[in-house]
């Protein structure tokens, strides 16, 4: 038996209808704040407004909605820092105002703000930018049946993308980082069993590390098993620690195919841009694959910077800066390899797409970016002479 609709006010209809709405069909995600009452803060970074912001409380001067504006702004800047954002288009949505409040832009330039004030869904602004939500918004239910069926439709959304997240997260027996670790012990060790050492240099190129002379003649594989190779124990430790703390991760969020991908096109990239600036020296080392996995978390971590912001900005970019700079600064690194590796790894993960974050756009252009990418990279390292 329905209850009237009467139980409830018109402006609380409309906010569990945009609640619905947004969260249900244009997969925003509640923000958690501390303090802030009668509003709802929504996010999705791949929307046109990365932040919806309903308001249910009366605002009845214009002295309370510069007090509201100075609010928001402060929000919205904590917002930009954690989630390493420059511009922030927001949409305040206000369903209570007084009539002599008045409407005007916000004073931070860095901040794009719409104000909405709004006593139905059909206002203009809003079919502009989501042009189904009118039909979206239509509910048979009513009074009671109407609230129950909008928190119930947003339970199982946030349930679902619990279920995602959990997924996405949790960790998975890193079965790819083991092997690829054991492979580089197993080729250390036979350069002593079955060469003179890991610092021969006929024995690296016996097992095939990489030499711009020998590559460019036809001898391809270098490419490749170059990175499986090391110059030494302390090389070796040093990027088999590496390996064991960062592998693991992109393994289990990106699964075991496309970590592989992820790996050797950051190896292959790493190694020709290698020999396109180095002539006549031998080089080896998983630093290049690692590095484009580095690029990965950080491309990945870009697209959770709600949940990875910060890990972003204490690990993963002060990591790669730190390591770049120690390649410019000593000698016996190869940075070209440890660029080449870093740039691959983020465009082959931008061209096969983030789990569960679904960007067709940004896909194809991943995918066009990755394949000019590594054309320019044979360019670089079969037909261009320096």
């Amino acid at each position: 038996m329905n209850v009237p609709l009467t139980k409830f006010s018109s402006k609380d209809i409309i906010i569990f209808k945009l609640a619905h709405y947004f969260i249900t069909e244009k997969n925003y995600n509640p923000i958690i704040l501390h303090g802030v009452n009668d509003e709802i803060w929504l996010e999705n970074l791949d929307e046109e407004y990365r932040v919806v912001r309903l308001v249910s409380h009366y605002i009845h001067n214009n002295e309370q909605m510069r007090f509201d504006k100075f609010k928001v702004n402060k929000i919205i800047k904590s917002i930009k820092r954690k989630t390493l954002s420059l511009k922030m288009d927001v949409l305040n949505i206000y369903t209570d105002i007084g009539d002599s409040v008045v409407l005007n832009d916000y004073d931070d330039n860095s901040l794009d703000v719409f104000v909405e004030k709004i006593s139905d869904l059909k206002t203009n602004h809003l079919i502009e930018v989501f042009p189904d939500i009118v039909e979206k918004t239509k509910f048979k239910e009513r009074g009671i049946n109407l609230m129950l069926k909008i928190t119930d439709d947003i339970n199982k959304k946030n349930a679902k993308s619990n279920v995602e997240h959990i997924r996405t997260f949790e960790r998975k027996k890193p079965i790819i980082t083991y092997l690829i670790m054991a492979i580089c012990v197993i080729v250390f060790i036979s350069m002593y069993i079955f060469g003179n050492g890991s610092y021969d240099n006929l024995t690296l190129l016996n097992f095939g590390a990489n030499l711009d002379t020998l590559t460019k003649s036809g001898e391809f594989y270098r490419l490749v098993t170059c990175a499986f190779i090391h110059i030494g124990i302390f090389h070796l430790l040093f990027n088999m620690y590496a390996l064991y703390i960062i592998g693991p991760q992109v393994e289990s969020f990106f699964g075991k195919a496309r970590y592989i991908f992820i790996y050797l096109v950051s190896a292959i990239t790493g190694s020709m841009l290698s020999i396109a600036f180095n002539h006549n020296v031998i080089s080896a080392g998983a630093s290049g694959a690692i590095f484009g996995l580095l690029g990965c978390l950080l491309y990945f971590g870009y697209h959770y910077r709600i949940y990875l912001g910060n890990v972003i900005k204490s690990q993963i970019l002060p990591i790669i800066v730190l390591n770049l700079i120690l390649g410019f600064m000593l000698t016996g690194i190869d940075n070209f390899a440890h660029i080449g590796g870093l740039v691959g790894g983020i465009l082959a993960t931008m061209a096969i797409g983030v789990p569960n974050k679904k960007n067709n756009t940004e896909k194809i252009n991943g995918i066009v970016l990755f394949t000019i990418y590594v054309a320019f990279c044979i360019y670089l390292a079969f037909f261009y002479t320096i």
